[in-house]
Protein backbone atom coordinates (compact mmCIF):
# COMPACT_ATOMS: atom_id res chain seq x y z
CA UNK A 1 0.00 0.00 0.00
CA UNK A 2 2.93 2.91 0.58
CA UNK A 3 4.44 1.49 -2.64
CA UNK A 4 0.27 2.25 -3.91
CA UNK A 5 0.45 6.01 -2.62
CA UNK A 6 3.82 6.78 -3.51
CA UNK A 7 3.14 5.84 -7.40
CA UNK A 8 -0.22 8.32 -7.03
CA UNK A 9 -2.38 5.30 -6.77
CA UNK A 10 -6.15 5.81 -5.05
CA UNK A 11 -5.74 3.01 -2.07
CA UNK A 12 -9.45 1.99 -2.22
CA UNK A 13 -8.89 1.42 -6.16
CA UNK A 14 -5.65 -0.95 -5.49
CA UNK A 15 -7.54 -3.17 -2.68
CA UNK A 16 -10.63 -3.84 -4.65
CA UNK A 17 -8.27 -4.64 -7.86
CA UNK A 18 -6.14 -7.49 -4.92
CA UNK A 19 -9.57 -8.66 -3.59
CA UNK A 20 -11.49 -8.73 -7.53
CA UNK A 21 -8.45 -11.23 -8.23
CA UNK A 22 -8.14 -12.80 -5.74
CA UNK A 23 -11.41 -14.36 -5.48
CA UNK A 24 -11.24 -17.01 -6.82
CA UNK A 25 -14.44 -18.20 -8.36
CA UNK A 26 -17.53 -16.63 -7.84
CA UNK A 27 -20.93 -17.33 -6.59
CA UNK A 28 -22.95 -18.83 -9.77
CA UNK A 29 -26.70 -17.44 -10.01
CA UNK A 30 -28.84 -19.32 -12.90
CA UNK A 31 -31.51 -17.72 -14.12
CA UNK A 32 -34.40 -20.46 -15.52
CA UNK A 33 -37.82 -20.74 -16.93
CA UNK A 34 -39.91 -21.47 -19.65
CA UNK A 35 -39.23 -20.00 -22.96
CA UNK A 36 -40.40 -16.49 -23.51
CA UNK A 37 -40.59 -15.39 -19.77
CA UNK A 38 -38.37 -12.66 -20.23
CA UNK A 39 -35.21 -14.70 -18.56
CA UNK A 40 -32.85 -12.54 -21.04
CA UNK A 41 -34.73 -9.07 -20.05
CA UNK A 42 -34.02 -9.47 -16.50
CA UNK A 43 -29.80 -10.75 -16.80
CA UNK A 44 -29.69 -7.42 -19.19
CA UNK A 45 -31.26 -6.16 -16.28
CA UNK A 46 -29.08 -7.87 -13.77
CA UNK A 47 -25.78 -6.62 -15.16
CA UNK A 48 -26.36 -3.35 -16.34
CA UNK A 49 -26.05 -3.60 -20.08
CA UNK A 50 -27.45 -5.00 -23.34
CA UNK A 51 -25.53 -8.16 -23.62
CA UNK A 52 -27.66 -10.96 -23.90
CA UNK A 53 -29.87 -11.05 -26.88
CA UNK A 54 -33.67 -10.39 -26.52
CA UNK A 55 -36.33 -10.80 -29.16
CA UNK A 56 -40.35 -11.01 -29.09
CA UNK A 57 -41.04 -14.65 -29.84
CA UNK A 58 -39.89 -17.78 -27.56
CA UNK A 59 -36.13 -20.15 -28.24
CA UNK A 60 -34.26 -17.37 -28.87
CA UNK A 61 -31.39 -18.34 -26.32
CA UNK A 62 -30.07 -21.64 -26.39
CA UNK A 63 -26.85 -22.19 -24.83
CA UNK A 64 -26.15 -21.44 -21.50
CA UNK A 65 -24.62 -17.77 -21.39
CA UNK A 66 -22.65 -16.63 -18.59
CA UNK A 67 -22.04 -13.23 -17.33
CA UNK A 68 -19.93 -11.26 -14.11
CA UNK A 69 -22.57 -8.90 -12.56
CA UNK A 70 -22.60 -6.38 -8.94
CA UNK A 71 -25.02 -5.62 -6.78
CA UNK A 72 -24.33 -4.08 -2.97
CA UNK A 73 -20.72 -4.21 -3.74
CA UNK A 74 -21.07 -8.34 -3.81
CA UNK A 75 -19.62 -9.58 -7.26
CA UNK A 76 -21.15 -12.94 -8.62
CA UNK A 77 -22.07 -15.02 -12.10
CA UNK A 78 -25.60 -14.65 -13.65
CA UNK A 79 -26.28 -17.60 -16.26
CA UNK A 80 -28.80 -16.86 -18.66
CA UNK A 81 -30.05 -20.35 -20.19
CA UNK A 82 -32.52 -20.80 -22.83
CA UNK A 83 -36.10 -21.99 -21.82
CA UNK A 84 -37.22 -25.29 -20.10
CA UNK A 85 -39.97 -27.15 -21.50
CA UNK A 86 -41.18 -30.76 -20.34
CA UNK A 87 -41.32 -33.81 -23.24
CA UNK A 88 -39.72 -31.86 -25.87
CA UNK A 89 -37.20 -33.54 -28.68
CA UNK A 90 -34.46 -32.48 -30.67
CA UNK A 91 -32.55 -28.72 -30.56
CA UNK A 92 -35.29 -27.61 -27.77
CA UNK A 93 -34.27 -31.23 -25.73
CA UNK A 94 -30.43 -30.20 -25.64
CA UNK A 95 -31.89 -26.49 -24.66
CA UNK A 96 -33.25 -28.12 -21.66
CA UNK A 97 -30.40 -30.47 -20.54
CA UNK A 98 -28.33 -26.82 -20.91
CA UNK A 99 -30.74 -25.44 -18.21
CA UNK A 100 -30.99 -28.75 -15.84
CA UNK A 101 -27.28 -28.52 -16.06
CA UNK A 102 -27.02 -24.84 -15.55
CA UNK A 103 -29.54 -25.42 -12.31
CA UNK A 104 -26.97 -28.40 -10.88
CA UNK A 105 -23.77 -26.41 -11.01
CA UNK A 106 -25.18 -23.09 -9.65
CA UNK A 107 -25.17 -21.82 -5.97
CA UNK A 108 -29.06 -20.33 -6.35
CA UNK A 109 -31.79 -19.56 -8.67
CA UNK A 110 -33.66 -16.99 -9.94
CA UNK A 111 -37.10 -18.88 -11.26
CA UNK A 112 -38.83 -16.60 -13.52
CA UNK A 113 -42.53 -17.17 -14.19
CA UNK A 114 -44.43 -14.90 -16.30
CA UNK A 115 -47.37 -12.87 -13.78
CA UNK A 116 -49.71 -12.26 -16.90
CA UNK A 117 -49.97 -15.81 -18.11
CA UNK A 118 -49.91 -17.46 -14.54
CA UNK A 119 -48.34 -20.92 -13.28
CA UNK A 120 -48.43 -23.35 -16.10
CA UNK A 121 -47.90 -27.23 -16.44
CA UNK A 122 -44.40 -26.67 -17.39
CA UNK A 123 -43.87 -24.21 -14.47
CA UNK A 124 -45.21 -26.96 -12.59
CA UNK A 125 -42.55 -29.45 -13.91
CA UNK A 126 -39.57 -27.02 -13.57
CA UNK A 127 -40.75 -26.48 -9.62
CA UNK A 128 -40.35 -30.12 -9.29
CA UNK A 129 -37.10 -29.69 -10.47
CA UNK A 130 -35.90 -27.07 -8.48
CA UNK A 131 -36.74 -28.90 -5.27
CA UNK A 132 -35.03 -32.15 -6.33
CA UNK A 133 -31.98 -29.85 -7.10
CA UNK A 134 -32.74 -28.63 -3.19
CA UNK A 135 -30.90 -25.08 -4.90
CA UNK A 136 -32.28 -22.08 -2.93
CA UNK A 137 -34.69 -20.32 -5.30
CA UNK A 138 -35.87 -16.92 -5.45
CA UNK A 139 -38.91 -16.48 -7.48
CA UNK A 140 -39.05 -13.41 -9.69
CA UNK A 141 -42.93 -12.64 -11.12
CA UNK A 142 -41.94 -11.06 -14.01
CA UNK A 143 -43.94 -8.54 -16.37
CA UNK A 144 -45.77 -7.03 -13.69
CA UNK A 145 -45.16 -3.25 -15.07
CA UNK A 146 -47.99 -1.61 -12.27
CA UNK A 147 -50.26 -1.79 -8.79
CA UNK A 148 -52.99 -4.05 -11.02
CA UNK A 149 -50.39 -6.46 -11.99
CA UNK A 150 -49.11 -7.19 -8.20
CA UNK A 151 -52.31 -9.59 -7.91
CA UNK A 152 -51.28 -11.59 -10.66
CA UNK A 153 -47.70 -12.19 -9.15
CA UNK A 154 -49.32 -12.88 -5.42
CA UNK A 155 -51.76 -16.27 -7.24
CA UNK A 156 -47.51 -17.51 -7.34
CA UNK A 157 -47.39 -18.23 -4.23
CA UNK A 158 -49.37 -21.45 -5.35
CA UNK A 159 -46.26 -23.08 -6.59
CA UNK A 160 -44.83 -23.40 -2.70
CA UNK A 161 -41.12 -21.11 -3.98
CA UNK A 162 -41.70 -18.65 -0.97
CA UNK A 163 -42.86 -14.65 -1.63
CA UNK A 164 -43.11 -14.42 -5.12
CA UNK A 165 -41.23 -11.21 -6.47
CA UNK A 166 -42.97 -9.42 -8.82
CA UNK A 167 -41.28 -7.26 -11.40
CA UNK A 168 -40.71 -5.77 -14.54
CA UNK A 169 -37.38 -6.77 -16.40
CA UNK A 170 -38.31 -4.84 -19.13
CA UNK A 171 -38.73 -1.50 -16.83
CA UNK A 172 -36.88 -2.37 -13.79
CA UNK A 173 -39.37 -2.21 -11.86
CA UNK A 174 -38.84 -4.61 -8.21
CA UNK A 175 -35.75 -5.44 -9.37
CA UNK A 176 -33.62 -4.35 -7.05
CA UNK A 177 -35.33 -5.47 -3.95
CA UNK A 178 -35.20 -9.38 -6.10
CA UNK A 179 -31.65 -8.52 -6.32
CA UNK A 180 -31.84 -8.07 -2.32
CA UNK A 181 -33.26 -11.36 -1.85
CA UNK A 182 -30.89 -12.98 -3.79
CA UNK A 183 -28.10 -11.30 -2.15
CA UNK A 184 -29.75 -13.24 1.18
CA UNK A 185 -29.21 -16.87 -0.13
CA UNK A 186 -26.53 -16.44 -2.53
CA UNK A 187 -23.19 -17.77 -0.75
CA UNK A 188 -20.35 -15.35 -0.50
CA UNK A 189 -17.99 -18.06 -2.35
CA UNK A 190 -19.17 -21.25 -4.24
CA UNK A 191 -18.18 -24.17 -2.02
CA UNK A 192 -15.04 -25.39 -2.64
CA UNK A 193 -14.75 -29.20 -3.44
CA UNK A 194 -10.73 -29.27 -3.73
CA UNK A 195 -9.09 -32.42 -2.32
CA UNK A 196 -12.28 -34.13 -1.27
CA UNK A 197 -15.23 -33.65 1.59
CA UNK A 198 -13.00 -32.68 3.87
CA UNK A 199 -9.80 -30.66 4.28
CA UNK A 200 -6.64 -32.63 3.95
CA UNK A 201 -8.66 -35.43 1.91
CA UNK A 202 -7.79 -37.33 -1.69
CA UNK A 203 -6.34 -34.87 -4.25
CA UNK A 204 -8.85 -34.75 -7.71
CA UNK A 205 -7.51 -36.10 -10.69
CA UNK A 206 -9.68 -35.85 -13.88
CA UNK A 207 -8.95 -38.01 -16.57
CA UNK A 208 -9.50 -36.09 -19.81
CA UNK A 209 -9.46 -36.54 -23.42
CA UNK A 210 -11.70 -37.11 -27.00
CA UNK A 211 -13.44 -40.70 -27.41
CA UNK A 212 -11.21 -43.75 -26.94
CA UNK A 213 -8.01 -42.22 -26.27
CA UNK A 214 -7.60 -44.44 -23.54
CA UNK A 215 -8.85 -42.98 -20.55
CA UNK A 216 -10.96 -45.56 -18.91
CA UNK A 217 -7.70 -48.19 -19.93
CA UNK A 218 -5.34 -45.77 -18.17
CA UNK A 219 -7.33 -45.88 -15.00
CA UNK A 220 -7.57 -49.74 -14.65
CA UNK A 221 -3.69 -49.55 -14.85
CA UNK A 222 -3.04 -47.58 -12.19
CA UNK A 223 -5.69 -49.12 -9.77
CA UNK A 224 -4.32 -52.55 -10.78
CA UNK A 225 -7.43 -54.21 -11.44
CA UNK A 226 -10.74 -53.62 -14.17
CA UNK A 227 -12.63 -50.91 -12.50
CA UNK A 228 -14.17 -49.53 -15.19
CA UNK A 229 -15.26 -50.97 -18.61
CA UNK A 230 -12.99 -50.89 -21.57
CA UNK A 231 -13.89 -51.10 -25.22
CA UNK A 232 -13.01 -50.69 -28.81
CA UNK A 233 -16.26 -48.72 -29.27
CA UNK A 234 -15.89 -45.05 -29.02
CA UNK A 235 -17.98 -43.63 -26.14
CA UNK A 236 -17.63 -46.28 -23.40
CA UNK A 237 -17.79 -44.03 -20.37
CA UNK A 238 -20.39 -42.01 -20.10
CA UNK A 239 -21.01 -41.25 -16.34
CA UNK A 240 -17.70 -39.71 -14.27
CA UNK A 241 -16.60 -42.40 -12.34
CA UNK A 242 -14.79 -41.89 -9.20
CA UNK A 243 -12.04 -44.63 -7.65
CA UNK A 244 -9.55 -44.08 -4.62
CA UNK A 245 -6.24 -45.42 -5.79
CA UNK A 246 -3.53 -45.77 -3.75
CA UNK A 247 -0.14 -44.80 -5.52
CA UNK A 248 2.69 -43.94 -3.84
CA UNK A 249 1.61 -44.45 -0.38
CA UNK A 250 -0.55 -41.70 -1.45
CA UNK A 251 -4.43 -41.96 -1.73
CA UNK A 252 -5.69 -39.95 -5.05
CA UNK A 253 -8.79 -39.76 -6.32
CA UNK A 254 -8.88 -40.37 -10.26
CA UNK A 255 -12.22 -39.87 -12.27
CA UNK A 256 -12.90 -41.29 -15.60
CA UNK A 257 -14.73 -38.94 -17.59
CA UNK A 258 -16.66 -39.31 -20.88
CA UNK A 259 -14.65 -38.54 -24.23
CA UNK A 260 -15.68 -34.79 -25.10
CA UNK A 261 -16.79 -34.69 -28.66
CA UNK A 262 -17.36 -32.42 -31.57
CA UNK A 263 -20.10 -29.67 -31.03
CA UNK A 264 -21.22 -30.61 -28.19
CA UNK A 265 -24.59 -29.00 -28.95
CA UNK A 266 -25.17 -31.42 -31.82
CA UNK A 267 -25.06 -34.32 -29.81
CA UNK A 268 -28.39 -36.22 -28.68
CA UNK A 269 -29.08 -37.88 -25.81
CA UNK A 270 -26.31 -40.19 -23.33
CA UNK A 271 -23.79 -38.42 -25.24
CA UNK A 272 -25.03 -34.72 -24.83
CA UNK A 273 -25.30 -35.24 -20.92
CA UNK A 274 -21.66 -36.80 -20.79
CA UNK A 275 -20.32 -34.67 -22.02
CA UNK A 276 -22.38 -32.14 -19.24
CA UNK A 277 -21.25 -33.99 -16.53
CA UNK A 278 -17.26 -34.31 -17.72
CA UNK A 279 -17.40 -30.34 -17.87
CA UNK A 280 -18.71 -30.13 -14.29
CA UNK A 281 -16.17 -33.18 -13.16
CA UNK A 282 -13.43 -30.72 -14.73
CA UNK A 283 -14.67 -28.27 -12.07
CA UNK A 284 -15.09 -30.11 -9.44
CA UNK A 285 -11.01 -31.74 -10.29
CA UNK A 286 -7.54 -30.13 -8.99
CA UNK A 287 -5.63 -31.32 -11.78
CA UNK A 288 -6.75 -32.27 -14.78
CA UNK A 289 -4.59 -35.16 -17.22
CA UNK A 290 -5.20 -34.71 -20.59
CA UNK A 291 -5.03 -37.69 -22.68
CA UNK A 292 -3.35 -37.43 -26.40
CA UNK A 293 -3.58 -40.42 -29.04
CA UNK A 294 -0.37 -40.38 -30.33
CA UNK A 295 -1.19 -42.60 -33.08
CA UNK A 296 -3.55 -40.11 -34.65
CA UNK A 297 -2.48 -36.41 -35.42
CA UNK A 298 -3.11 -33.59 -32.79
CA UNK A 299 -6.28 -32.40 -33.64
CA UNK A 300 -8.41 -29.25 -32.85
CA UNK A 301 -10.42 -30.80 -30.56
CA UNK A 302 -7.47 -31.50 -28.59
CA UNK A 303 -6.58 -28.19 -28.66
CA UNK A 304 -10.22 -27.14 -27.29
CA UNK A 305 -9.76 -29.83 -24.05
CA UNK A 306 -6.87 -28.65 -23.55
CA UNK A 307 -8.64 -24.33 -23.80
CA UNK A 308 -11.26 -26.11 -21.49
CA UNK A 309 -9.01 -26.96 -18.38
CA UNK A 310 -6.73 -24.08 -18.80
CA UNK A 311 -9.81 -21.58 -18.43
CA UNK A 312 -11.29 -24.27 -15.75
CA UNK A 313 -7.75 -23.22 -13.70
CA UNK A 314 -6.94 -26.12 -13.19
CA UNK A 315 -3.26 -27.76 -12.75
CA UNK A 316 -2.51 -29.49 -15.76
CA UNK A 317 -0.64 -33.12 -16.79
CA UNK A 318 -0.42 -33.97 -20.73
CA UNK A 319 -0.29 -38.31 -21.25
CA UNK A 320 0.55 -38.74 -24.38
CA UNK A 321 -1.03 -42.03 -24.88
CA UNK A 322 -0.47 -45.28 -26.97
CA UNK A 323 3.12 -44.94 -26.90
CA UNK A 324 4.22 -48.45 -27.56
CA UNK A 325 2.46 -48.29 -31.11
CA UNK A 326 4.42 -45.92 -32.67
CA UNK A 327 7.54 -46.29 -35.26
CA UNK A 328 10.28 -43.97 -35.76
CA UNK A 329 8.26 -41.95 -38.40
CA UNK A 330 5.50 -41.38 -36.56
CA UNK A 331 7.54 -40.30 -33.53
CA UNK A 332 9.42 -37.94 -36.07
CA UNK A 333 6.35 -36.23 -36.83
CA UNK A 334 4.49 -36.33 -33.16
CA UNK A 335 7.03 -34.38 -31.67
CA UNK A 336 7.15 -31.98 -34.76
CA UNK A 337 2.93 -31.45 -33.98
CA UNK A 338 3.83 -31.53 -29.79
CA UNK A 339 6.36 -28.04 -30.98
CA UNK A 340 3.71 -25.94 -32.94
CA UNK A 341 0.75 -27.73 -32.17
CA UNK A 342 1.17 -27.44 -27.77
CA UNK A 343 2.74 -24.28 -27.43
CA UNK A 344 0.13 -23.03 -25.40
CA UNK A 345 0.48 -25.13 -22.75
CA UNK A 346 4.66 -25.69 -23.23
CA UNK A 347 4.60 -25.28 -19.25
CA UNK A 348 2.58 -28.51 -18.38
CA UNK A 349 4.20 -31.88 -17.53
CA UNK A 350 5.01 -34.43 -20.27
CA UNK A 351 4.62 -38.16 -19.55
CA UNK A 352 4.55 -40.48 -22.89
CA UNK A 353 2.60 -43.68 -21.70
CA UNK A 354 1.02 -47.07 -22.75
CA UNK A 355 -2.12 -47.70 -20.53
CA UNK A 356 -2.29 -51.30 -22.24
CA UNK A 357 1.28 -52.61 -21.14
CA UNK A 358 2.00 -49.64 -18.41
CA UNK A 359 5.14 -48.34 -19.95
CA UNK A 360 6.33 -45.31 -18.06
CA UNK A 361 3.27 -45.27 -15.64
CA UNK A 362 5.11 -44.74 -12.29
CA UNK A 363 6.23 -40.99 -13.89
CA UNK A 364 2.45 -40.09 -13.60
CA UNK A 365 2.40 -39.31 -9.96
CA UNK A 366 5.36 -37.62 -9.80
CA UNK A 367 4.10 -35.35 -13.01
CA UNK A 368 0.89 -34.91 -10.96
CA UNK A 369 2.89 -33.51 -7.96
CA UNK A 370 4.78 -30.99 -10.02
CA UNK A 371 1.68 -30.40 -11.40
CA UNK A 372 0.41 -29.43 -8.16
CA UNK A 373 3.06 -27.47 -6.05
CA UNK A 374 3.48 -25.12 -9.38
CA UNK A 375 -0.70 -24.85 -8.78
CA UNK A 376 -0.18 -23.90 -5.44
CA UNK A 377 2.73 -21.49 -5.27
CA UNK A 378 3.14 -17.42 -3.75
CA UNK A 379 5.45 -15.74 -4.33
CA UNK A 380 6.16 -13.18 -1.81
CA UNK A 381 5.31 -9.45 -2.69
CA UNK A 382 8.72 -7.87 -1.97
CA UNK A 383 10.73 -10.97 -4.04
CA UNK A 384 7.76 -10.24 -7.04
CA UNK A 385 8.51 -6.59 -7.01
CA UNK A 386 12.64 -7.05 -7.06
CA UNK A 387 12.06 -9.04 -9.92
CA UNK A 388 9.96 -7.11 -11.93
CA UNK A 389 11.75 -3.74 -11.50
CA UNK A 390 14.83 -6.16 -12.99
CA UNK A 391 12.33 -7.05 -15.56
CA UNK A 392 11.40 -3.11 -16.52
CA UNK A 393 15.35 -2.17 -16.55
CA UNK A 394 16.42 -4.63 -18.72
CA UNK A 395 13.46 -4.65 -21.17
CA UNK A 396 11.35 -1.81 -21.12
CA UNK A 397 7.73 -2.23 -22.72
CA UNK A 398 7.80 -0.65 -26.37
CA UNK A 399 7.25 3.15 -26.81
CA UNK A 400 3.75 3.70 -28.06
CA UNK A 401 2.52 6.66 -28.96
CA UNK A 402 5.37 9.00 -27.59
CA UNK A 403 4.41 7.28 -24.56
CA UNK A 404 6.03 3.86 -22.55
CA UNK A 405 4.10 2.15 -20.38
CA UNK A 406 5.87 1.23 -16.71
CA UNK A 407 4.95 -1.57 -14.29
CA UNK A 408 5.12 0.28 -10.74
CA UNK A 409 4.48 -2.95 -8.49
CA UNK A 410 2.87 -5.93 -8.34
CA UNK A 411 1.23 -8.50 -5.86
CA UNK A 412 0.29 -12.28 -6.54
CA UNK A 413 -3.57 -11.80 -5.27
CA UNK A 414 -3.91 -16.00 -4.95
CA UNK A 415 -3.11 -19.12 -6.17
CA UNK A 416 -5.21 -22.58 -7.08
CA UNK A 417 -3.95 -21.19 -10.22
CA UNK A 418 -1.94 -18.28 -9.37
CA UNK A 419 -3.15 -14.74 -10.04
CA UNK A 420 -1.40 -11.55 -9.97
CA UNK A 421 -2.66 -8.21 -10.49
CA UNK A 422 0.70 -5.41 -11.83
CA UNK A 423 0.00 -2.40 -11.59
CA UNK A 424 1.00 0.26 -14.54
CA UNK A 425 1.18 3.46 -15.88
CA UNK A 426 -0.11 2.92 -18.84
CA UNK A 427 -1.74 0.20 -20.87
CA UNK A 428 0.43 -3.27 -21.52
CA UNK A 429 0.16 -4.74 -24.55
CA UNK A 430 -0.83 -8.61 -25.04
CA UNK A 431 2.44 -9.67 -26.25
CA UNK A 432 4.51 -7.51 -22.81
CA UNK A 433 2.05 -9.48 -20.66
CA UNK A 434 2.84 -12.43 -22.36
CA UNK A 435 6.37 -12.08 -21.91
CA UNK A 436 5.90 -11.53 -18.13
CA UNK A 437 4.51 -14.76 -17.75
CA UNK A 438 7.19 -16.61 -19.94
CA UNK A 439 9.92 -14.76 -17.27
CA UNK A 440 7.65 -15.16 -14.17
CA UNK A 441 8.03 -18.97 -15.21
CA UNK A 442 11.59 -19.27 -16.02
CA UNK A 443 11.95 -17.30 -12.22
CA UNK A 444 9.71 -19.12 -10.07
CA UNK A 445 8.68 -22.34 -11.72
CA UNK A 446 5.19 -22.52 -12.10
CA UNK A 447 5.17 -25.60 -13.94
CA UNK A 448 2.19 -27.55 -14.78
CA UNK A 449 -0.17 -24.58 -14.08
CA UNK A 450 -2.03 -21.49 -15.59
CA UNK A 451 -0.83 -17.90 -14.87
CA UNK A 452 -3.50 -15.16 -14.83
CA UNK A 453 -2.00 -11.67 -15.01
CA UNK A 454 -4.69 -9.10 -14.69
CA UNK A 455 -3.18 -5.26 -15.29
CA UNK A 456 -4.44 -1.84 -13.28
CA UNK A 457 -3.57 1.50 -14.84
CA UNK A 458 -2.94 4.48 -12.73
CA UNK A 459 -5.53 7.44 -13.33
CA UNK A 460 -4.70 10.67 -13.91
CA UNK A 461 -4.01 13.11 -11.38
CA UNK A 462 -6.84 15.24 -12.78
CA UNK A 463 -9.14 12.16 -13.37
CA UNK A 464 -8.18 11.12 -9.31
CA UNK A 465 -9.15 14.76 -7.97
CA UNK A 466 -12.91 14.60 -9.67
CA UNK A 467 -13.38 11.16 -8.52
CA UNK A 468 -13.16 12.57 -5.12
CA UNK A 469 -15.32 15.32 -5.33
Amino acid sequence: MELAAEEGFDLEDVEGAIEEAGHGPLPVLAVVGRPNVGKSTLVNRIIGRREAVVEDKPGVTRDRVTYEAEWAGRRFKVVDTGGWEQDVLGIDAAVAAQAEYAIETADAVVFVVDAKVGATDSDEAVVKLLRKAKKPVVLCANKVDGQSGESDAASLWSLGLGMPHPVSSLHGRGTGDMLDAVLDVLPEAPEQTFGGVAPGGPRRIALIGRPNVGKSSLLNKVAKENRVVVNELAGTTRDPVDELIELGGVTWKFVDTAGIRKKVHLQQGADYYASLRTAAAVEKAEVAVILIDTTETISVQDQRIITMAVEAGRAIVIAYNKWDELDEERRYYLEREIETEMQQVSWAPRVNVSALTGRHMEKLVPAIETALAGWETRVPTGRLNAFLGEIVAAHPHPIRGGKQPRILFGTQAGSKPPRFVLFASGFLEHGYRRFIERRLREEFGFEGTPIHISVRVREKRGAQYKKKK
